[in-house]
């Protein structure tokens, strides 16, 4: 049954290559998905374009755990020699966008899911989630299914990790900065330059370091990454707006980081969204020690992945490199699918 699963899971990938599903354009993958649980008679729900399912003998009185990856890709960079709709497989290497973030996941979870999904002896129940929106933190994503789905107790997220055990992940908060000045003509030298007073709270976020460090995520680390001020050569500005990334860690809320940011530097300080938090979960947990128990190693993830909208504790732990995700001739291997599913199989027989 596992190998047969595999090859169809490796088939429904190529599928999902060959149509276009950038962030809130994902109604073709979506429909393909449906087609997956239909052809294995699996009652399923969707909501725009996530569809979610539970297992067959759901009892209520048992946790939940959700499995989830997304079915939506960014927009394939310039540097594509190939092209990025048409799935080939060369030298063991399943080329195409999505193909590794995160389609290789999805499509090991799906499987994993079949496989557990009408056994009658489980310890947990099962949800999963095919959500859309994930590569643009989008409304209408995995957030959005929150008060749809049942109640979750553990979440396993698919994104990539070599199948490696990502413990812990960096929240992020993205900045809108603005420093003010005062404008006047260049030919006199205003002391008041918005610009300069921007390079002193950038040179701030540069080299401050937060006191608490993470076990597992290390530092809080900030990047400026956009920056834009005046509009001719003779007139000084009167503001200076600039970006900021920070990838916070689990010692400290979004909310606090903010607060720390804005005490220490004169610029206004907006933060786009408090709702991007890190997310971990503890070595002891059952989930963790199967994974320890079969070989794999923890570690602490800087990307961020839909893990960030959950309360709960959760484990990101995929096939496939994110180190290749987002790149140009984005592959994965067909052999880190077919261990995918083995090792999610294996991992969640060992707690149920």
């Amino acid at each position: 049954m596992i190998q047969q699963l595999t090859n169809e899971a490796i088939e429904l990938l190529k599928k999902l290559i060959s149509k276009q599903s950038f962030s809130g354009e994902e109604n073709e993958t979506a429909l393909l998905i449906m087609q997956w649980f239909s052809s294995h008679n699996i009652k399923f729900e969707s909501d725009k374009h996530n569809i979610w399912a539970k297992n067959l003998f759901f009892d209520t009185s048992k946790k939940t755990i959700l499995l989830n990856s997304h079915h939506d890709t960014v927009k394939p960079n310039k540097g594509y020699t190939k092209d990025p709709f048409n799935p080939e497989i060369m030298d063991g290497k399943l080329y195409g966008l999505g193909s590794n973030d995160a389609g290789g996941c999805l499509v090991s979870l799906l499987a994993t899911f079949t496989y557990f999904y009408s056994r009658s002896d489980l310890n947990y129940n099962f949800v999963i989630v095919a959500s859309a929106e994930e590569e643009s933190s989008g409304q209408n994503g995995l957030n959005s299914m929150l008060k749809i789905i049942p109640e979750i107790n553990f979440a396993i997220i698919g994104e990539p990790t070599l199948m490696q055990l990502a413990i812990a992940e960096k929240g992020l908060l993205v900045l809108d900065c603005e420093a003010k000045g005062t404008s006047g003509h260049a030919a006199h030298g205003f002391v008041d330059n918005a610009i300069y007073n921007a390079i002193e709270d950038i040179h701030w976020f540069q080299t401050f370091e937060f006191p608490k460090i993470s076990e597992t995520l290390g530092k809080v680390k900030m990047t400026v990454t956009q920056i834009n001020a005046g509009n001719q050569h003779n007139v000084i500005p009167a503001n200076c707006k600039y970006v900021v990334d920070v990838r916070v860690t689990d010692a400290y809320s979004n909310q606090e980081t903010l607060e720390i940011i804005q005490a220490n530097v004169k610029s206004e300080v907006v933060a786009r969204s408090l709702r991007l938090n890190s997310s971990s979960i503890p070595k002891e947990h059952p989930i963790v020690r199967a994974g320890i128990k079969l070989g794999r190693e923890t570690y602490g993830s800087p990307t961020l992945s839909d893990q960030a909208v959950l309360s709960c504790p959760s484990l990101k732990l995929g096939p496939g490199n994110s180190l290749r995700s987002h790149t140009a001739d984005e592959f994965i291997y067909v052999n880190e699918i077919e261990e995918g599913i083995d090792l999610y199989i294996k991992i969640l027989n060992e707690i149920l």
